[in-house]
Parts: structure tokens; sequence; C-alpha cells
């Protein structure tokens, strides 16, 4: 690199360090440090789209945005648009506003603007860090901090595997909002394939995707620093990285390491290639040495806890890791220097850099064969050995994912320029799946930001994170190995985590979401700052501009934090008070105080119109009918998809005997749930009641109209199960989706009502049952023999079954089949 590029760094450096003789780069630092221990035990802020996640959201908001006001006085003075990097920190706010943009189309006013928040929770933390990290100082302490905190978390999450579930309660359970009844919920995350390690994040695959960052993150630090005891913790905490890694059961993270490990290693010299697989070898060796026993101790004290079994598993766990830590010292102390000597000729030949990853890839798949196809995958655990003997190409959460992705691409086909809006994915996946799976996550980062923001978010996305890694690998190539090592943490930070959410929902997390635009800061921190020539604005212009744009935004944000916060708060209480209070003004006055901020607030919508269904339901007063009506249809025209409003507006229409409003809501809505299966059967039920009694009146046109719509349901439902047969042998179909015996019922009456017996006879004889004491299945072998008679035809054996059953079903028969419509 030439030396006019270096005195560009050195001027950007001492740019960034602008204000450090004050203290308030320093108070910013530490803020954000604590900002990122207390978001982690928060349930990692996961975006759940429910009332006990967005608290904690709206409080990092709030905190994101006072770190920002600091950032602002802190470089005030350095701001300038002079350079392409510059530029980064007004293309980031492209991102909120694409999300603005998607409003128009917004599946849910309510989620959309959650995700708007969040998008500039990110935005802010990127441009902060692409100024603090600019300084080395700063840099320093901000990475280390991060790598303690990943630390504390494992140390967090085998606590609870080993039993210690109070204690890790009341550890952190006085500032955290996943503590529940004195333990840290779901911290071991139980599914059908037993116990499995989450930590914080109650969600082992996301867990997964951090611990591999940080795996790589702490290989790489431990291999840079010259500190003996820096790597020595590094070296010691290999084995309990790698142990939780194999505990969360993560197949996602076994089958995307190798690739995330190649990537990595094709930035690094020969010599470091050879250093990272020899510490990888050796931490793997010493985890698989106590994973039985460790694994046996945390099944064994999930049941019952016992301090001997504990302790055991803590000296297990602790003696290797020592173990590993002195070797990997000795190791890095006096073999790898002479390592070094020995190969740098070859380091510097061409392509030397690609003989290790290529050789990786080759050792990637023996040891997936071995793993996979021989007896060598019994020295696991159980419970790790299925995992993997699972892993192929048509296992169900395989299959899965790829259904959620073409129903992601339905989506998009419908919403293709602009999306759907944030949270869009939860609010619509029943109408456009496959089969009726239940997942409020598409799986997939890019999948799932397509659906929301449509092509032109995604691709103002996908260019503001290309250029940052093009323009960092750039930069990389073309610096001395100090100036390299310095930020390549960050990418390897963000790096990791977008490659694992191609098959996960890690990025809902907006604790790993803020991980990643951290990462994308400490990335653009290193990217060396090219002048733009077309673009150019005076400081003193660049300053108004981009000060006036934040100062805005500072005074938006803070207004929206607080305020939601508190209609949190007040949606909290008022849930609180009715389960205390059966006074209807207390519990109306505490909802009414958070609908009075967010009008369009589901939690508190459907509570206030339950309130009002009760007062109707005890009172008989249409002032509580109408309040409830008019409140859930305004509140259908923010939230469409809403399904649990729409239940609740037809069960007030059904308490005022309004049939036809309810069959309309019911018919209308149909297709936005098309596997609910009751919901068919109730849509069914409605348009043979609706048309009988149309019938009865002698309005024949009527009745025509309700019998089809409830025929066309019936089909829907007979389509749907023969669809849910062609699925592939290893998928499972998720919630049951079938004829039940009501439905066949009413669609083979509607068939004979509309003068059409063979095909009544046709549909009534998949309902027959073998217990015909059962007064539904007695009545479709009725209906099933009357519409055979009107045919001229006879089922002997039915028809003597049931009459042995009840005697007088002879005359029910032959009245059925004497009427005519």
């Amino acid at each position: 690199m030439s030396n006019p590029v270096y005195g560009k760094t050195k001027k950007t450096s001492s740019k960034a360090s602008a204000g450090l003789a004050s203290p308030l780069p320093w108070t910013l630092s530490i803020g954000l440090i604590l900002f990122l221990l207390w978001s982690s035990f928060q349930v990692a802020l996961f975006n759940g789209q429910l009332l006990q996640f967005e608290g904690p959201i709206y409080w990092a908001l709030m905190i994101t945005t006072f770190l920002f006001i600091i950032w602002t006085l802190v470089y005030y003075k350095t701001i300038t648009l002079d350079s392409q990097r510059d530029w980064l920190k007004l293309v980031v706010i492209l991102l909120p506003i694409t999300y603005m943009l998607s409003l128009i189309n917004a599946a849910s006013n309510y989620l959309a603007i959650n995700m708007i928040l969040i998008q500039c929770i990110y935005a802010m933390l990127f441009v902060m860090t692409m100024y603090l990290l600019q300084n080395k100082q700063i840099n320093h302490v901000i990475q280390s901090s991060l790598i303690g905190l990943a630390y504390i978390i494992v140390g967090f999450g085998l606590l609870n595997w080993l039993g210690a579930f109070s204690f890790t309660g009341k550890l952190v359970g006085w500032f955290s909002s996943g503590v529940v009844n004195g333990v840290y919920n779901q911290a071991i995350w139980n599914d059908a394939n037993g116990p499995r390690l989450a930590s914080v994040f109650q969600y082992p695959n996301t867990y997964a995707a951090f611990l591999m960052a940080f795996l790589f993150i702490s290989i790489f630090t431990l291999i840079r620093t010259k500190k003996v005891y820096m790597q020595l913790v590094h070296s010691f905490m290999l084995v309990p990285i790698l142990l939780s890694l194999l505990l969360t059961l993560s197949r996602t993270g076994l089958v995307m390491m190798p690739i995330v490990f190649v990537v990595i290693l094709l930035l690094l010299k020969p010599v470091k290639q050879i250093l990272w697989f020899i510490y990888l070898a050796i931490s793997g060796i010493g985890t698989i040495a106590i994973l039985n026993p460790v694994n046996t101790a945390g099944l064994e004290l999930q049941q019952q806890f016992s301090t001997g079994l504990a302790v055991k598993g803590w000296i297990y766990l602790i003696a290797v890791s020592i173990i590993v830590a002195i070797i990997i010292w000795a190791i890095q102390r006096w073999i790898s220097p002479k390592l070094e000597t020995k190969l740098q000729a070859w380091g510097k030949r061409k392509g030397a850099s690609l003989l290790i990853p290529l050789g990786s890839m080759l050792l990637a798949i023996i040891v997936a064969v071995l793993l996979l196809g021989t007896s060598v995958r019994n020295i696991l655990p159980d419970s790790i050995s299925t995992r993997l003997e699972n892993i192929n190409f048509q296992q169900h959460s395989v299959l899965e994912r790829i259904t959620f992705y073409k129903d992601a691409a339905k989506v998009i086909s419908d919403y293709p320029l602009i999306g759907a809006g944030g949270g869009a994915w939860t609010a619509l996946y029943e109408k456009y799946q496959n089969n009726p799976y239940v997942s409020a996550q598409a799986h997939n980062f890019f999948m799932q930001k397509f659906v929301e923001v449509g092509l032109i978010g995604f691709i103002v996305l996908m260019i503001f994170i290309l250029y940052i890694f093009y323009q960092f690998v750039r930069s990389y190539l073309r610096k001395t190995e100090d100036e390299r090592d310095s930020h390549f943490v960050y990418f390897i930070l963000s790096m990791t985590i977008l490659i694992l959410s191609l098959l996960d929902f890690n990025m809902s997390y907006v604790f790993i979401g803020m991980l990643v635009f951290i990462g994308f800061g400490g990335m653009a921190a290193a990217i060396e700052p090219r002048p733009v020539r077309r673009l150019k604005v005076g400081p003193s212009t660049a300053r108004g501009i981009y000060t006036t744009i934040a100062g805005l935004t500072v005074i938006l944000l803070l207004i929206v934090s607080v305020r939601f916060l508190q209609a949190n708060q007040y949606a909290i209480a008022a849930k609180e008070v009715t389960q205390t209070s059966q006074s209807f003004e207390e519990i109306k006055a505490a909802l009414d105080k958070d609908l009075a901020i967010r009008s369009t607030h589901s939690d508190s919508l459907l509570t206030l119109s339950a309130l009002y269904q009760q007062g109707f339901e005890q009172t008989q007063d249409d002032l509580f009918y109408t309040a409830g009506v008019s409140l859930l249809e305004k509140a259908l025209q923010a939230e469409p998809f809403n399904k649990s409003m729409v239940k609740q507006l037809i069960q007030l229409y059904e308490l005022k005997d309004h049939n036809e409003q309810a069959y309309n809501l019911q018919k209308d809505y149909a297709d936005n749930y098309i596997w609910d299966m009751d919901w068919y059967e109730i849509l069914i039920s409605r348009s043979f009641d609706l048309g009988y009694q149309a019938l009865g009146q002698g309005v024949v046109a009527k009745k025509e109209s309700y019998f089809s719509s409830g025929l066309e349901a019936y089909q829907h439902v007979v389509e749907g199960v023969e669809h849910l047969k062609t699925l592939p042998e290893g998928q499972l179909q998720g919630k049951p989706f079938e004829l039940t015996s009501t439905m066949i019922l009413n669609a083979g009456k509607m068939k004979y009502m509309s003068n059409d017996a063979a095909g009544a006879a046709s549909i009534l004889k998949g309902g027959i049952a073998e217990d015909l004491t059962d007064a539904t299945n007695r009545e479709i072998a009725r209906w099933y023999l009357a519409a055979l008679t009107k045919e001229g035809q006879q089922d002997q054996a039915i028809y003597d079954k049931l009459i042995a059953v009840a005697p007088n079903e002879a005359d029910e028969i032959k009245q059925i089949a004497a009427l005519n419509f």
C-alpha cells in the first residue's frame, strides 16, 4: 500500500479521535457495553410480536437514542461527507425508510411500526460504532467487552445446564425480563429431541449461531494477542463454547460451520490457517472427551438437582479446559513462531492461502461421512448422535424450510415492490402456506426481509451489506497484518451470523441484529476513506444536513419510545386489572390509557372488545354491542389479517343473532386461513343453516347462494386433504386438516337439498363410521341411505347396522327420501 493511503488512514484516525480528551467518548463506549449486557438478558430482545416482548425493545430504542445523542455531542465537529465511507451514515437511514415505505401495504400496522423502530436502533448503532471503532483504544475495549459478554452468556448457559436454575435466576432476576418464577425461562429448551441448551436466547439454533461466531472470534483473538494471560483465557473458553454448541443439538449450526470456517480461512495467512486447524482440533478432542459425562449430568440435573453430580460435571469441564488452554498456550508460545518462520516463504506463494481451505472442505466431507454413515457416531451421546443421523435433505426441518421459502415467494409475488411491512410473514403466512404448519418466522433473514420491504427495500439492504463487505475485504487485502487484524473480529461476527441466518430466524432477536450492525460499523471503520468526487459537500454543510436529520430523528424517537413504553406498561397493567377486578369502569380506564397512545395495540383492542362483549351478555344493552362492533371494525382496517379480531367480531354478531353478518365475515376471511379446519367446518355449518332457513322461507336464490358457498368450502377441504397426501415422505403436515363428520353431514345435506341425491350419497358415504351410537354418525348414515333410496339404490349392510342400533331410523329414511326441494 502506498504512503499517501497510509497518510489518509492516519488523518481519519485523528479525526475519529477528536474529543477523546473529554469523558464523553468513554461514557458512550461504557454505555454501549452495559447496554449490550442488559439487552442480552432480555431474552436477547426477541421480536416475538407479543406484548411480553415489546417492552424491552422500546427500552432499547430509548437507550440507543440517548447514546446517539452523546455520539452527536462527541463527533459533531468531525462529521463530514468527504469520503464514500462518510456517506454510509446517510445510506443506512434508507433501511428504516424502506420500512416506512412498506407501511403503505402493511399487513399489520402494529408490527410494521415496531420494525421501523428496530431498524432505527440498528442504524444508530451502525453510525456510532463506525466512528467509535476508528479509535484504537476504544476499538480494543469494545472488542474485549464483546468477547467478555459472550463468555458470560456461555457461563450462564452452562450453569443452567448443570442445574443451577435458582442461582442464575437470582443472579439476573433483578434486571432481566426473562426470569419467570425465579428461573430464567427456557434457558434449557425442551422439544421432541429432549433438553437443548439455549442460554439467554430461549432458542437453541440462535444460540448456536452466536456460539459459532464467538468460537471463531476466540481462536482469532488468542492467535493475535501477545499477552499470555489473554491467550490462556481465550484457550480456556474454547471447550466450554464447543461443548455448548454441541449441547444446543443444532443441526443448522453443524451443517453451516464448515462453510463459515472456510470463508474465514480464505482471508488468513497459511500459518494462521494451520494454527486455526490445530486449536480447533485440540479443543474439539477435549470437548468430545467430556461430552458424554457432562451431557449425562445435565440431563439428570434437569430432572433432579444433585450437588455432587453438578460438581462432578464442573470438574470435568474445568479440568479439560485447563489442559486444553495449557496445550494451546504452549503451541502458541514455542511452536507458532517456528512454524511462521518455516512457512514464511511458502505463504508468499500465489494461491498458497487457498490450499488449506480447499483441504478443509475435503476434511469436512470425510468427517461428515464418518459421523453420518459409520459407527464413529456412537462416540457421541445418543441425543447428539440421533440428531446427526437425521441430517439429510429428506428430513422434516429441511423440507419444511424449503416450504417456508416457497411460501415466502408467493407473498413476494403479491407484494413485489415495497413489501407487506414489518411482521408481514407473521400476519400473512396462514394465507399463503402450502400445508398447515405453525411458524411465525420464515427461517431465513433475507427471504423474510424481502417479504417485508419488497424488491426496493431488499436491493437497498443488499447494496448496503455487500458494499461494506466488499470494501472491507478490499481494504483488508491492502493493509499490513497488524492493520488487518484490528477489525477482523467484526467481519467474523457479522458474516457468521448472516450465513447462519440463511436457515433460521436469528435476526428476529434484536440483540443479534445489534451485534451484526455493530459488526458492520466495525468493518466500515476499517474501510479506506476514498474521497467522493460527484457528491462532495463542504464540512459545514455536511454537519448541517446530518445534524438536522439526526436531531429531528432523535426528538421523534425519544417521544415515540417514551409513549410506546407507557402504552406497553398500561397494557400490562390492564391485563393485571382484568385478573383482579370485575369493575367494567376500572378495566376500561386502564385499557383506554393504552389505546389513547396506540390505537392499534392488538392486545388491548382484543381485551376491550371482550369487555364490551361481556357487558352486552350481562345487560343486553345495545351500547355495549355497538361499541364492540365499532371498535373491531376500525381495528381490522389497521390489522386486516388478525384472526383473533375477526373471530371476536363474529362472536359479537352471533350474540345479536346477526347470522348473515357472521356468515359473510366467515366467508370473506376464509381465504386468509386456508388450512384452518375449524374455520371451514364453521363456514360449512353456517352455509347449511342459512341455506336451510332460506329454503323454509321459499327464497330459492339465497338458498342456492348459501349452499354453493358451503359446498365450495367443503371442496376446498377435500382438495386440501388430497394435497397433503403429496407432501414428501419426511415432511410432517403440521396441524390437523381433515374432513370431519360435521362437514360431511352438512355438505351431504346441501347436495341433497340441491336435488343432487347421487352427489349427496357420494359425499355421505365417505363419512360412514363403525360407531352408529354417535348421533352425528347415525345422521350421516340416515341421509346416505335416504339419498340412495332416492336414486333407487340400497346399501343393505349399512341399513341393517343402523336399524339394529335405532329401529325408528327406517321411518326417518323414508321421510327424507320422500322430500322434494
